[in-house]
């Protein structure tokens, strides 16, 4: 399975940046891009591994559930 370089914009619209092989060119492509991002537009580079271009979006913009047992006034 590849690993997927996205650039996440706002509203979760996802751009694709290329699909690699092993996970020390993703992940070494992932910090360049990184490097290159202006803080005040709030997008974000993430790397997904996944069976495909689809599996991978769906897992990027996916509605995680809150763990209640890190929620709540005991924080």
């Amino acid at each position: 399975m590849p690993y997927y370089v996205f650039r996440l914009g706002m509203f979760k619209v996802l751009e694709k940046q290329g699909e690699w092989a092993s996970f020390k060119e993703a992940k070494a492509h992932t910090n360049a891009l990184r490097k290159t991002l202006d803080p005040k537009t709030g997008d974000k580079y993430k790397m997904v591994f996944a069976g495909d271009e689809i599996a991978a979006q769906e897992t990027l913009t996916a509605e995680r559930e809150l763990d209640q047992r890190l929620s709540g006034d005991d924080w």
